[in-house]
């Protein structure tokens, strides 16, 4: 049955979210339940790339479709994007009974290994540690990554942590983020039967 709330359309553990301003137009559909099916067009290649294997890792069914202002550079389109994915997560997870609520991996990619950890305590946090040493993959700015993360996780209440313990290849880096991220919020989405409300002993996750 669905609802709306703060101009989301919610369902089970689905969402849409769109969002328009003067520098961005974005519709975002996400599935926490789902099989890994991604549509995504943002006008920027490696940015597509990256988000088709957070749906892919997580088992998340992702539709992104953005209108940027890619004229000005990459900064609005990629960090709105975060803005708008988190609202969704936020929305998609509702109440958030029963869900294991931790996340954490560290994820290999060949030369590179990232650690991922994340609490859906709705108390929002972002620690990112990273070092890039060129300015963009394609035509993604590689400093936009950590406004990408830190917008997810401040829309969505998220305490993440994202540190490259080992590395060379930027794009490898890159990627094994949004990969350790989508298993670590798989893990922390899941829904546990023994978990009979909320994971916490004050009573809230917000």
């Amino acid at each position: 049955m669905e609802k709306r709330k703060n101009n989301a359309v919610v369902s089970d553990r689905t969402a849409s979210v769109v969002r328009k301003t003067g520098e961005t137009d974005i519709k975002i559909k996400i599935n926490l339940d789902g099989s890994g099916f991604a549509n995504v067009d943002t006008g920027i290649g490696f940015f597509d790339h990256m988000l088709i294997s957070f749906a892919k890792h997580g088992l998340f069914d992702l539709d992104v479709k953005v209108d940027g202002d890619l004229e000005v550079d990459c900064h609005h389109t990629i960090e709105d994007t975060g803005i708008v994915l988190g609202t969704a997560i936020k929305e998609a997870l509702g109440d958030k009974k029963q869900i294991k609520r931790y996340g954490s991996v560290i994820l290999p990619m060949d030369e590179t290994l990232i650690m991922c950890a994340l609490d859906l305590s709705g108390r929002p946090y972002l620690i990112f540690d990273a070092e890039f040493t060129t300015d963009r993959v394609g035509y993604f700015d590689t400093e936009m990554v950590k406004e990408f993360f830190y917008a997810i996780s401040y829309t969505s209440g998220m305490n993440l942590h994202i540190k490259q313990l080992a590395g060379s290849n930027n794009h490898h880096i890159i990627e094994g983020m949004f990969k350790a991220f989508a298993k670590a919020l798989d893990s922390a989405t899941v829904k546990d039967v023994r978990i009979k409300d909320l994971l916490s002993t004050k009573g809230s996750l917000a």
